[in-house]
């Protein structure tokens, strides 16, 4: 029944390992059905080599399965609690890759200091709050995704014009459009937090990227007018003003 979901899904987490965004199986990538009803995800603790569409678990949004032989990943409440918020999206993606989980771990967000930023986060990658002691005992997992949440309402931030965060103490989470559109978003966060980890090694106090070139560089490639690439991508909807 989920076929095609499973197989998009699994692809896209056996691509981890590839782009250097995992270590052990510490990460995890799921998509929702496009009726929304249905997430698939990788199943917990297997490896990303041995992974094939038949181990991927379908669960509803309120995690009871619907398919599949394995236990689903610890982080599907997490998972499950960004797409009961946030309708534009169609996968997320969690790793421990390294240079965002630094920021992640240090508890800072990571500043648009250039254009490679600019070009797929409008502004800084956000950082959430610390969950409290009761957040922690009472339901860890479901409340990682609801601080996520909390952050973005409280910051006034699209998750689609920035389609990360950084879970304070944890790691990164990303998402987008599809399951694999949340892997390119972990690929370059991770690669603006490379960069801007070594900015903040040469110069501690770096200057950040004047609004206006930020506002350029993203919505000439994800705004209602977007001309990068030779296939133009459906845009975020309407002007967004980018949080510098």
């Amino acid at each position: 029944m989920f076929d095609e979901l499973k197989a998009q899904v699994a692809e896209a987490n056996r691509r981890l390992p590839a782009l250097g965004l995992v270590t052990l199986t510490w990460g995890n990538v799921s998509g929702i059905s496009d009726d929304r009803q249905a997430v698939a995800i990788k199943p917990s603790g297997v490896s990303y080599e041995s992974l094939r569409p038949e181990d991927i678990v379908v669960v509803d949004l309120s995690g009871r399965i619907l398919e599949g032989e394995l236990r689903p990943s610890t982080d599907t409440p997490t998972h499950l609690a960004l797409y009961r918020s946030f309708p534009e999206i169609g996968g997320v993606c969690h790793t421990h890759s390294r240079f965002a989980t630094v920021f992640s771990q240090l508890r800072r967000e990571i500043p648009c200091f250039g254009t490679t930023h600019a070009d797929h986060f409008c502004g800084p990658v956000p950082l959430t709050r610390v969950l409290s002691p009761t957040e922690v005992e009472e339901g860890y997992e479901v409340n990682t995704g609801r601080i996520i949440v909390e952050r973005f309402r409280v910051g006034g931030l699209n998750p689609l014009v920035t389609p990360g965060v950084l879970v304070a103490g944890h790691g990164p989470f990303t998402w987008g459009r599809s399951a694999q559109e949340a892997v390119e978003n972990a690929v370059a966060l991770e690669e603006v937090a490379a960069i801007a980890w070594h900015m903040l090694v040469l110069e501690s106090d770096p200057m950040t990227l004047e609004g206006y070139i930020l506002q350029k560089h993203h919505e000439r490639k994800h705004g209602p007018a977007a001309y990068y690439g030779q296939q133009r991508r459906a845009a975020f909807g309407g002007k967004n003003e980018c949080h510098s």
